[in-house]
C-alpha cells in the first residue's frame, strides 16, 4: 500500500512479536519440553520434581475411597505432609518419646489408641494428649468411625493441627491409604514425546520437532493401537522398576498435526483408539539419517537409556524418504515381547552363525587331515 505499511505485514510482524512470548510460557509449563535423549552415551535431560502433598489434598479426593470427615473445623488444611508413610503413636501416648520423628507424616488413632486414653485418668491423658500435639503434626486420623475425646479436638484447634475420622477399619484404612500416598510421593517428571500402545507394549517416541513423532502415533491409532499421550508425556515412577505415562489432563487425547491443527483421537477413532495411562517399556528415538554415523544392524549391543533412573531399552531409528516406520514401531514392540518371553532373535542368529562355522571348520579340518 503507497504511502504506508501494509495491515497484513503489520499482522505478522504483531505474530512475530508474540512468538517467542508464546514459546516461553510453553516452556514454561513444560520445562523438559526441549529436552534431549542421548541414549546410550547418558540420560533423559528430565530432572524430576519433588511432590507436595497437603491435608486438604486428601479431603478434597473426588469420589472419596478413604470416607474422611473433617472433625476441626477448617484448621490446619494447608500443613504439608513429606513423608509417604504413616504411623500409629501409640508409644508416644504412653509417654516414650526418645525415636519419634513422626513430624512430617499422617498419624492414625485406631481402637486401640483411643481405648488406651479412655483408660486414663484426666490427668495421665490431658499429659498424653499434651505431649503427643507438642510435635508439629501433619493431621491426625481416627479410624473405625470413632468419637474423638473432646480434650484432643480442643488441642488440636488451639494448635492448628487437623483432626480427620473415618469409617474404614484400620487396617482397610491403611490398605487404601498406602497406595495413595506413593503415588502422591513418587517422583515425576514431564518429557516432550509421545506414547503409544502397540500390542499391550507402552512405545515412548522422542526426536526433534517436527520429525513426525505425532504422524507415526496416528498412523498406529489407525492400525488399531492406543493413544496416550502425545506432545506432553507426564511420567511418573512407581517401585523400582515401574514408569507410568500420562498426558495433561487438558490437552490427553488431543493431537497436533502440521498442516490440520488439533484432532480429538477419541471422537475420530472411539473410545478403542485411546488410553488413560501406560508403562513405559521401550524408547523410541527418531532421528534424521546422518551417512556419517554407524547404526546398530543386528541388535546384539541392546541401547539403553534412563528416566527418572530406571534404564529403559531404546530404539534408535534413522528417518529416511520411503522408510515405513508404522511397521517398523509394531516389529519394535513384537520384538521386545519376543524378548520379554526369552526368545532373542538377534542372539540366536548369531549362535546359529557360529554353530555353522564351527561345522564348516570340522569338515575342512577332516579333509586336510585325510591321508588316503
Amino acid at each position: 500500500m503507497a504511502g504506508g505499511r501494509s495491515p497484513l505485514g503489520a499482522r505478522r510482524r504483531h505474530r512475530a512479536r508474540q512468538a517467542p512470548a508464546a514459546r516461553r510460557e510453553r516452556d514454561a509449563a513444560c520445562p523438559s519440553h526441549g529436552a534431549t535423549l542421548q541414549g546410550a552415551r547418558g540420560t533423559v535431560n528430565a530432572p524430576a520434581t519433588t511432590p507436595r502433598l497437603k491435608v486438604g489434598d486428601l479431603l478434597a479426593r473426588k469420589g472419596d475411597p478413604l470416607q474422611l470427615e473433617l472433625l476441626t473445623a477448617e484448621v490446619g488444611l494447608d500443613r504439608e505432609i513429606r513423608s509417604p508413610e504413616a504411623s500409629s503413636p501409640g508409644l508416644v501416648l504412653a509417654g516414650y518419646t526418645a525415636r519419634f520423628v513422626g513430624t512430617d507424616r499422617i498419624h492414625i488413632l485406631g481402637e486401640t489408641e483411643i481405648t488406651y486414653l479412655a483408660s486414663l485418668d484426666a490427668k495421665a491423658r490431658h499429659k498424653a494428649i499434651q505431649t503427643f500435639l507438642s510435635y508439629e503434626l501433619p493431621c491426625v486420623i481416627i479410624t473405625k468411625g470413632q468419637d474423638a475425646p473432646e480434650e484432643l479436638l480442643v488441642a488440636a484447634r488451639d494448635k492448628g493441627i487437623p483432626v480427620i475420622r473415618t469409617r474404614l477399619k484400620t487396617a482397610e484404612f491403611y490398605r487404601r491409604l498406602k497406595p495413595f500416598l506413593d503415588d502422591a510421593f513418587a517422583p515425576r517428571t514431564t518429557v516432550h514425546g509421545s506414547l503409544a500402545d502397540v500390542f499391550g507394549v507402552g512405545l515412548l517416541f522422542r526426536g526433534r520437532s517436527g520429525i513426525g513423532k505425532s504422524e507415526c502415533v496416528l498412523d498406529l491409532v489407525e492400525r488399531g493401537h492406543r493413544l496416550v499421550a502425545d506432545d506432553v508425556v507426564h511420567v511418573t515412577r512407581r517401585g523400582n522398576d515401574v514408569l507410568i505415562g500420562r498426558g495433561h489432563e487438558i490437552s490427553r487425547h488431543y493431537m497436533e498435526i502440521r498442516g490440520v491443527g488439533l484432532i480429538d483421537i477419541n471422537a475420530l477413532f472411539g473410545i478403542r483408539s485411546v488410553r488413560q495411562q501406560k508403562r513405559i517399556e521401550v524408547v523410541v528415538q527418531l532421528e534424521d539419517w546422518d551417512n556419517t554415523r554407524e547404526y546398530d544392524r543386528t541388535g546384539l549391543d541392546q541401547q539403553r537409556t534412563e528416566l527418572l533412573d530406571i534404564e529403559l531399552p531404546l530404539v534408535t531409528v534413522p528417518l529416511n524418504p520411503g522408510k515405513n516406520l508404522t511397521v517398523i514401531c509394531e516389529v519394535v514392540a513384537m520384538n521386545h515381547l519376543l524378548r520379554y518371553s526369552g526368545v532373542d532373535s538377534a542372539t540366536a542368529f548369531n549362535e546359529r552363525l557360529i554353530r555353522r562355522m564351527r561345522e564348516k571348520g570340522g569338515v575342512q579340518q577332516y579333509l586336510e587331515e585325510d591321508y588316503e
